[in-house]
């Protein structure tokens, strides 16, 4: 049986060239606009496919949470608070749930 500590081993030593290398290779600033724009939006792509199936995966149906990704993406797009779109969210989810959903 394999241990334990050597599948950590081998995640952190994957998970530290991952992060070294380009700081090894890469000296100067990087100067390409195109590859400036693809660094910029990783983190909020990464964040963006976490996120996604969570949230329609987070109710008890389908149509529930795609209501209330729908009704986050609305008020989120007018500029509403953050309070204010979660809580217009879960109470999508509920109406959904409480009356159409069953």
């Amino acid at each position: 049986m394999y241990s334990v500590f050597g599948y950590i081993a081998v995640m952190a030593a994957v998970t530290y060239l991952i992060r070294m290398i380009p700081l090894v290779l890469l000296k100067k600033e990087i100067t390409n606009t195109w590859v400036k724009s693809f660094l910029f939006y990783v983190p909020y792509v990464t964040l963006a496919v976490m996120t996604f199936p969570a949230i329609l995966e987070a109710t008890d149906s389908l149509i529930s949470g795609a209501a209330a990704l729908l009704v986050a993406v609305v008020l989120a797009y007018r500029g509403k608070s953050l309070i204010q779109v979660a809580a217009a969210a879960c109470a999508a989810v509920f109406v959904l749930e409480l009356f159409l959903v069953r």
